[in-house]
C-alpha cells in the first residue's frame, strides 16, 4: 500500500530528508559562542547550542555523543560544521557523522582562540551553505519519511481525538512500510501492562516492561513523596485527567490499534529496521523530541489538549489539537484543529487522513507553525551529574 508520492533530500547514505540544514554544532558549552558567532556571519546556516559536553563520563558521556552524531547524521541535515574546546572529543563527533557520507569538518579552539576558530569555520560553512542550497529534492514515496510521535499537556480531548488521530495514521504509515516510533516511558505507568501486550513478540515485551521497570524502580528509590507534582502536570488536572492511569492509557491512543511494536531502543538510538519501535525517552518534550532527532527522525506528530509551543530545530514538529478552546486561544502553535470529531462533523478515520495530508505538505514545503514563530528547543538528555 503506497500513501503517494512526497518531496524529499536524498542523502548519502540513502535516508531521505524534508529539510536541508547546514547545522553548526558545539561540542560543548564552551564552544556555543563560537558557533552562534559562525551562524551569525554565514545566513543559512543554525547553530546549536546546549548545556553540556565538559566532564561528563560513563554513559552519560557515550549518550551526548551519540545525540551529537546523530543530530548531524540526520537527513534534515546537509552538512556540519563541528566545534569545541579540545581536538580529541571534536573529532569523535566529526568522525561519526562522517559515516553517513555527508561533509562535515570539525575545529578545534584550543591553541588557535575564538577569533581564528571562527574566521576558519566561518569560511568552510559559507562553502557548505554554497553547496547544500544547489541540492534538489526528489520524489520519494511518504513512507519514507520517519515519524516520531509525543504528546503534551494533555486533556480530555486528547485520549478521545487528537492522540486517536495519530494512532490511526501511524497504523496508516506502518502499514504502508514506514519507519515510526513512540516512546514517553514515564507517562506509560499505569498502562504498562497493556503497552507489553503490544510488543510484536513475547520477548520484545518482556523487554519493554523491564525498561519501563528500571524507570519506575528509579521513581520508588529516590522519590521523596510521589509524582503528583509532576504526573500528571497541572495543566493535565487543569484538563481534566485526575490520574497518571488516565494519561498513560490517553497516551497509548498515538501507536493506534494494529501496528505492533518491533524493537525496543535506548535514547537516541536509530531503529533497525522499518516498522513501530518503542524508545526510551524522557516525557519532557524538547527532550524527547532532540532524541528522535538524533535517532534520524525527520518529522514528529506532537498532539495536544491544553496547549504546547514545542518545535525543534531538526526535526519539524506538527501540531494538533481536539481542543477548540486551544484551537482558538493558540491558534498560532496548532498545525491542525481536529476538533470536528468531537462534535460529530468527522471521523477518526478521515482526521488521520487529514493529518497525513498535513505531513505531505510538511514534506513539500510548508513550514510548521513551530518553525515560522522560531521554536528552536533542543535540549539533551543528561543521566549523571558532572565529574
Amino acid at each position: 500500500m503506497s500513501l503517494g508520492k512526497v518531496l524529499g533530500y536524498r542523502r548519502e547514505n540513502g535516508r531521505v530528508g524534508i529539510r536541508n540544514h547546514v547545522v553548526i554544532l558545539p561540542l560543548d558549552d564552551l564552544s556555543n559562542a563560537a558557533c552562534e558567532a559562525v551562524a551569525n556571519n554565514v545566513k543559512g546556516t543554525m547553530a546549536l547550542p546546549h548545556a553540556y559536553g565538559r566532564l561528563q563520563f560513563g554513559d552519560d558521556l557515550m549518550l551526548t555523543f551519540r545525540t551529537l552524531i546523530g543530530i548531524g547524521s540526520n537527513p534534515n541535515v546537509a552538512a556540519v560544521v563541528v566545534i569545541g574546546i579540545e581536538p580529541e572529543w571534536t573529532k569523535i563527533i566529526v568522525d561519526g557523522i562522517a559515516k553517513t557520507g555527508k561533509p562535515v569538518t570539525g575545529f578545534a579552539i584550543e591553541r588557535t582562540g575564538d577569533i581564528g576558530t571562527i574566521a576558519e569555520a566561518s569560511r568552510k560553512a559559507k562553502e557548505y551553505v554554497h553547496w547544500a542550497t544547489e541540492l534538489r529534492q526528489t520524489e520519494v514515496d511518504l513512507s519514507e519519511i520517519w515519524v516520531s510521535v509525543k504528546c503534551g499537556e494533555s486533556d480530555t480531548t486528547s485520549g478521545l481525538a487528537s492522540n486517536p488521530t495519530v494512532g490511526n495514521a501511524i497504523d496508516k504509515l506502518v502499514d504502508a512500510g514506514a519507519t515510526c516510533s513512540f516512546g514517553e516511558t514515564s507517562e506509560i505507568t499505569g498502562a504498562e501492562m497493556v503497552c507489553k501486550e503490544r510488543a510484536a513478540t513475547k520477548e520484545l515485551g518482556e523487554k519493554f516492561y523491564q525498561t519501563w521497570k528500571s524507570y519506575d524502580d528509579f521513581i520508588n528509590e529516590f522519590k521523596t513523596d510521589d509524582l503528583s507534582g509532576s504526573q500528571p502536570t497541572k495543566g493535565n488536572i487543569r484538563g481534566g485527567l485526575t490520574t497518571i492511569e488516565e494519561k498513560a492509557f490517553g497516551n497509548l491512543q498515538k501507536i493506534g490499534k494494529k501496528a505492533k511494536y518491533v524493537g525496543v531502543l535506548g535514547p537516541a538510538e536509530a531503529p533497525a529496521g522499518k516498522g513501530l519501535w518503542f524508545m526510551d525517552t524522557s516525557s519532557a518534550a524538547a527532550e524527547a523530541v532532540t532524541l528522535w532527532a538524533a535517532a534520524g527522525f525527520v518529522a514528529h506528530f506532537f498532539p495536544t489538549g491544553q496547549g504546547n509551543i514545542i518545535g525543534n530545530p531538526i526535526e519539524p514538529v506538527i501540531k494538533l489539537t481536539a481542543n477548540p478552546l486551544t484551537a482558538k486561544t493558540m491558534s498560532e502553535h496548532i498545525d491542525y484543529d481536529c476538533s470536528a470529531i468531537l462534535r460529530g462533523e468527522m471521523t477518526l478515520d478521515q482526521s488521520g487522513d487529514n493529518l497525513l495530508d498535513m505531513l505531505r505538505r510538511t514534506c513539500n514545503g510548508r513550514r510548521t507553525c513551530a518553525e515560522v514563530l522560531g521554536h528552536r528547543e533542543f535540549i539533551l538528555t543528561k543521566l549523571y551529574r558532572s565529574a
